[in-house]
């Protein structure tokens, strides 16, 4: 079985989803580094996003970001170079963040969807490779418009 490297956090809405997610990746040959946070307490998912996004960006690898919609930690991350985050909501969208966003980083709402939906897209969003070709273009399109926009 593979060894791959998957880093994930959550803030406290997100942590049972998270929880459970990393209970999930084992058997699927995923090593998770589990960056926080570590409890239902209240916290600021901004700090956890950040944190995964540097670690994603450092290992090279995937990350996972949950808290209760999804939204404050696409955005969060999303504002970090390098970082292609995205919400998904259904298997689909974590097929296209994939396939044609290169996407690094998977954002996932526990209050907005079910278990076993969540680990369905989560699944769909590891499994699937970033297709290139064209995409590749838009990708790169991406990040350059990102490094005008903060030389400005």
């Amino acid at each position: 079985m593979t060894n791959l490297k998957l880093i994930v956090g959550s803030d406290h809405a997100g942590f049972p989803l998270k929880q459970l997610c990393l209970e999930h990746l084992p058997s699927m040959g995923y090593h998770c580094e589990d960056l926080g946070t570590h409890s239902t307490d209240s916290c600021d998912y901004p700090e956890f996003a950040l944190k995964v996004s540097r670690g994603v960006l450092e290992a090279g690898a995937p990350g996972l970001l949950v808290c209760g919609s999804g939204l404050g930690m696409s955005m969060a991350a999303n504002r970090v170079p390098g970082i292609r985050a995205a919400l998904c909501t259904n298997e689909y969208l974590a097929r296209m963040a994939r396939r044609h966003n290169d996407a690094n980083i998977l954002c996932l709402g526990a209050r907005v969807i079910g278990v076993d939906l969540a680990l369905a897209i989560l699944d769909t969003f590891l499994a699937t490779p970033f297709e290139g070709g064209r995409h590749s273009q838009r990708v790169e399109l991406m990040d350059s418009y990102a490094a005008s926009v903060r030389e400005a």
